[in-house]
């Protein structure tokens, strides 16, 4: 009898465990020494931000693409989040990330759906003619094999010259699976070539667990079907996209040959919480 196959639920809750373990909260030997984003990336932006560079992305940013990058910075720099805005329902739909929609899309951050054909040439020689002696003459043939739609469908949110950028506030933890694979495709074919990622940094959990209840779109305390409220953790979930998510597939290569930034929010992005502040 043949191993038996974990069904979906079974698979989650196993990655769960694995992403419980501390390790997969820190970049491993995949990841690039932290000296590199030290010497790429400017202190304020260190400061504010939990960061990790894989395959060379701080430098291949700062050398080769200066500007986007520059404009990347400039909106993580002058990105800021309210109390309100993380009590409020709306996952990865809610008022923080278009905070960064504002001020990427009219620099020319464009949505962006890599689609194409694969065209397979097969090249060979084969005899044509003989020659008066008899000897046989080769020439070249060859055969086209196209298949239609090879690539078609993979999105990325933000996409400018030949890098990429997404930010994953709440959604579902597979969602990192999406954009990772996303990113390999598009560098794969050259369309990119680094992607930045943004997701929260562990360091805000202990603020959600602070915050009290969570907020309807409206500004009322959302409630449960039993009638309690729903604390704000609750949306917050370990199932959710924050960076030791991200970290875990980082460290197992899931975004392929693509190198990646991954930045986490910090406590230090709410412009009215400080460490004194209780719910």
């Amino acid at each position: 009898m043949g191993e038996s196959v974990p069904s979906d639920v079974e698979a989650d809750k196993l990655e769960e465990i694995l992403t419980d373990d501390a390790s997969t909260l820190v970049p491993n030997d995949a990841a690039d020494p932290p000296a590199i984003v030290e010497t790429k990336i400017s202190p304020d932006i260190r400061e504010k931000y939990e960061i990790y560079s894989y395959r060379n992305a701080a430098v291949v940013l700062s050398e080769s693409h200066p500007q986007e990058f520059g404009e990347l910075l400039g909106a993580l720099r002058d990105f800021s989040i309210t109390t309100t805005m993380i009590r409020t329902a709306g996952g990865n739909e809610s008022d923080i990330p278009k905070l960064l929609s504002t001020v990427l899309r009219p620099l020319g951050w464009y949505e962006t759906t890599i689609q194409g054909d694969l065209l397979v040439k097969l090249l060979w020689r084969e005899q044509v003619s003989t020659t008066k002696a008899g000897k046989p003459v080769f020439g070249p043939k060859s055969r086209e094999v196209r298949r239609a739609n090879y690539l078609d469908g993979h999105k990325i949110d933000y996409a400018k010259g030949k890098v990429a950028f997404d930010l994953e506030w709440n959604s579902k933890d597979q969602t990192f699976d999406r954009d990772l694979y996303a990113f390999s495709a598009f560098a794969q074919c050259g369309v990119i070539d680094v992607a930045v990622l943004v997701t929260r940094s562990e360091s805000l959990n202990d603020i959600f667990r602070r915050l009290g209840p969570s907020l309807k779109k409206d500004g009322s305390v959302e409630t449960k079907p039993n009638g309690q409220e729903r604390l704000t953790m609750e949306k917050y979930g370990a199932s959710t996209t924050w960076m030791g998510k991200l970290l875990y597939r980082l460290n197992a290569g899931r975004n392929g040959g693509c190198p990646v930034l991954a930045i986490g929010i910090t406590p230090k992005c709410i412009s009215d919480w400080n460490d004194d502040d209780t719910a």
